[in-house]
C-alpha cells in the first residue's frame, strides 16, 4: 500500500530535515531558505525570528505564491503581523509552525499542486544545540 502522494513533475520536496541541515530533493542546504514549489530553491537572510525584517518576506512575494509556510525554527514562534503585512495585504495566506512541521505541511500542499512557498528559519548548528550548564568539568 502507498503511502505518499505523487509526486508532480518539477515539483519542489523536502525529503530530509535535521537540526543544521534541509534537503531538498537529493540536495542539502545549510541556513535558512526560500523553497518554492517550482523553481530554484533560494537562500534566505535571516538565521532566527529575531533577525527577521519587513524586507525578508518582500523576498517571498517575488515567488508569487498563495500560501507561505513559516518554519520559525526548531520552536514556534510567532511573526509580528507587521512583518508579514506585505502578505497579508495581497491576500496570500501565512501559517507559522516550527520548521519541522513547516517541512511536513509543505510537502503536502506542494504534491496537491498548491502555489506554496516554505520560508524555513535553519539557525546555525552551534546555535541549535546550545552548551549545557554544568557539564565542564
Amino acid at each position: 500500500m502507498k503511502f505518499q502522494p505523487d509526486q508532480l513533475a518539477g515539483t519542489n520536496v523536502i525529503t530530509r530535515h535535521d537540526p543544521g541541515e534541509i534537503w531538498v530533493g537529493n540536495t542539502p542546504f545549510v541556513g535558512s531558505l526560500l523553497v518554492p514549489w517550482k523553481g530554484a530553491v533560494l537562500t534566505w537572510r535571516p538565521a532566527g525570528p529575531e533577525a527577521l525584517s519587513e524586507a525578508d518576506f518582500e523576498a517571498v512575494l517575488a515567488l508569487k505564491p498563495e500560501l507561505v509556510i513559516f518554519g520559525s525554527g526548531p520552536r514556534l514562534k510567532f511573526v509580528s503581523p507587521a512583518l508579514t503585512r506585505c502578505l497579508i495585504d495581497r491576500r496570500i495566506g501565512v501559517e507559522t509552525m516550527d520548521t519541522a512541521a513547516a517541512c511536513r505541511t509543505y510537502n503536502v500542499l506542494a504534491t496537491e499542486g498548491r502555489s506554496v512557498v516554505a520560508a524555513l528559519l535553519l539557525p546555525p548548528t552551534d546555535a541549535a544545540m546550545p552548551a549545557r550548564a554544568g557539564t565542564e568539568g
